[in-house]
């Protein structure tokens, strides 16, 4: 993006605002941080003068990132905040999340006075920079605002802060997180209790809580805040309590359990010590963990990036899988709540194994069809649910089994509130196989409900790649691919979608464009667009939320031929229908 000129009078109120940030901040780390920026911009310009936008020096991009952070706010929507860690509104800091924590707790009590009950919370937090320092300032202010506040025990995965929130019955529920994101980074995601029944926040919920938050930042400074130490330590009982009912997830029984040898990595995160109670209980051997990303460690020195999805995240796992001639891999990212599995295919020329990494739409497939034979078993009804840009092999499924199918927005929040449902997944490696447990992806049981899958397989000397092969020959062969097109200007991707509903294209490549689908126009209004190809392929649009990027989606699939030309089929429809996007979109 082209640097702007900073007049004086923008640089007087961007000083102004810092120096009034400082003054209420009670963090020495991020005032000592603030302090150096300020000290690096130097004066304001002499009055009709500015920094030039070609103006490449240290000054100039002190003011620059000063302006960042102090003429916009970080928003507040439906996952919360989150953002780089550093002083200043457009970041996460102690200022911010104690904003934050007021504005929500006057909701909570806006809230409660239609029933006259004293308000609850739920806190969870994992072990990313601050998040202990976010989590304790969030407890004392519910507290000392008329909230009932519970801080979970120590740092814990966001599935069991989703748990605590329907174990407690709570009003809501904080998890102070952000999951994958880089080290530097952390949030601040928000449960509701009650007829939510530990969901993520929908609108109208968001804007309420987001304007809520605003009117604090406005009116009231941090210091002036009041707090109290009164609030409550979660019993042990409430983590048994998960403990026991994930453990349940696990279906296939522990006696004589095929041989199996698996590896795991929590990447530094929360997930080892809850998965490894889970195995526990359930009589499972413990898996050979990554030696140097067993601890919880917020710096995460051996990953640039710490989700699985990430090239090179997985490295020291596939090396202690070769250690330990293991058959699978499973990892979680840092907060456990997505699952990424690997199975082993074979060797390379010198004997070293090779290694299948599953896609989210793959391995939400198998679980799905595992559920699907679940609910056919206990002959219960219910749903199966997905969100609109994850494959839609789901949908095949649910008809084989007499199942409702829901195809929700992007994001848990949505696909939780599935109607009936029984399973969901999003193809970012996210899996809901407990419902009745938990309200959100939860990569702990979804460890288990993978690990009942493969023990089931190598029963019968086979693997979770077999197990794909069945699902083709079974339901017929999908394939997906993702395109994202970056843009230098962020202004671009308004412009991109706006001509596509304009002038839909009549074909992609050389196939006829059969239905052009545009959801701001559904009744839940969402900027994403939909064609389905003559050839059954289709295509999703949307513009990044985070990023100067338009994301494609494409499921291909076939039912004709072997397992192995159903897959040969699909491949080639999806790979010519991503080549035709990119040159349609300029990519």
């Amino acid at each position: 993006m082209t640097p702007l000129p900073i007049a004086r009078e923008a640089q007087v109120a961007i000083r102004s605002a810092a120096e009034s940030w400082l003054a209420q901040d009670p963090d020495p780390t991020t005032r000592a941080e603030l302090e150096a920026l300020l000290a690096a911009a130097g004066e304001v310009c002499a009055p009709g003068e500015q920094l030039a936008e070609t103006d490449a020096g240290d000054r100039a991009a002190a003011w620059r990132e000063l302006r960042d952070r102090f003429t916009a706010r970080l928003s507040f929507g439906t996952a919360g905040l989150r953002g780089r860690q550093a002083a200043g509104p457009n970041r996460m800091n102690r200022v911010t999340v104690a904003q934050a924590a007021r504005g929500l707790a006057d909701y909570l009590l806006a809230q409660a006075e239609t029933t006259g009950e004293r308000p609850s919370i739920a806190i969870g937090y994992d072990a990313r920079i601050n998040s202990d320092v976010y989590a304790r300032d969030t407890a004392e202010l519910m507290q000392a605002a008329g909230v009932d506040a519970t801080l979970l025990p120590r740092p814990l995965p966001t599935p069991v802060l989703a748990f605590a929130v329907r174990f407690l019955d709570a009003s809501a529920g904080v998890m102070v997180t952000a999951s994958h994101n880089p080290k530097w980074d952390n949030g601040y995601k928000v449960y509701l209790g009650g007829a939510d029944a530990g969901s993520q926040i929908v609108p109208p919920a968001d804007t309420a809580i987001a304007a809520a938050i605003d009117r604090v930042a406005q009116r009231r400074r941090v210091p002036d805040l009041p707090r109290s130490e009164d609030y409550a330590i979660a019993p042990e009982s409430l983590v048994d309590a998960y403990v026991r009912e994930t453990a349940a997830v696990f279906g296939g029984g522990t006696d004589g359990l095929a041989p199996l040898r698996v590896a795991y990595t929590p990447l530094h995160g929360v997930g080892h010590e809850t998965f490894s109670r889970v195995l526990e209980a359930c009589g499972i051997p413990l898996p050979a963990a990554v030696p140097s990303q067993v601890r919880p460690d917020g710096g995460f020195p051996t990953v640039d990036f710490p989700n699985p999805e990430e090239p090179g995240a997985l490295d020291l796992a596939y090396a202690t899988a070769a250690e330990a001639d293991a058959d699978l891999i499973l990892a979680h990212d840092p907060d456990a709540d997505r699952l990424a599995v690997a199975a082993r295919s074979g060797a390379d020329a010198e004997g070293r194994p090779t290694w299948r990494l599953f896609g989210g739409n793959e391995i939400g497939r198998m679980l799905g069809w595992r559920a699907a034979k679940a609910a056919a078993a206990a002959g219960a009804q219910g749903s199966l649910a997905t969100s609109l840009v994850s494959s839609p092999a789901l949908s095949r499924v649910a008809e084989r089994y007499g199942l409702g199918y829901a195809e929700t927005q992007t994001g848990f929040k949505w696909i939780s509130r599935a109607p009936g449902i029984l399973y969901g997944y999003e193809e970012a490696l996210g899996y809901l196989v407990n419902p009745g447990t938990v309200r959100d992806k939860d990569g702990v049981s979804a460890a288990l409900a993978i690990l009942e899958l493969a023990y089931a397989q190598a029963a019968e000397g086979r693997t979770l790649i077999d197990l794909d092969d069945a699902f083709a020959d079974e339901f017929g062969a999908f394939e997906s691919r993702q395109v994202a097109l970056r843009y230098a200007d962020p202004a671009e991707l308004p412009r991109v979608m706006a001509g596509l509903r304009e002038a839909a294209p009549a074909a992609v490549g050389t196939v006829p464009v059969a239905e052009f689908t545009d959801f701001e126009t559904t009744e839940q209004p969402a900027n994403i667009l939909r064609l389905r190809l003559a050839d059954g392929t289709r295509i999703m649009i949307r513009p990044s939320g985070t990023e100067p990027k338009i994301k494609v989606y494409i499921d291909a699939n076939s039912a004709e031929g072997t397992a192995e030309e159903r897959r040969a089929s699909a491949a080639g429809r999806a790979d010519a229908a991503a080549a035709a996007m990119r040159a349609l979109l300029g990519g």
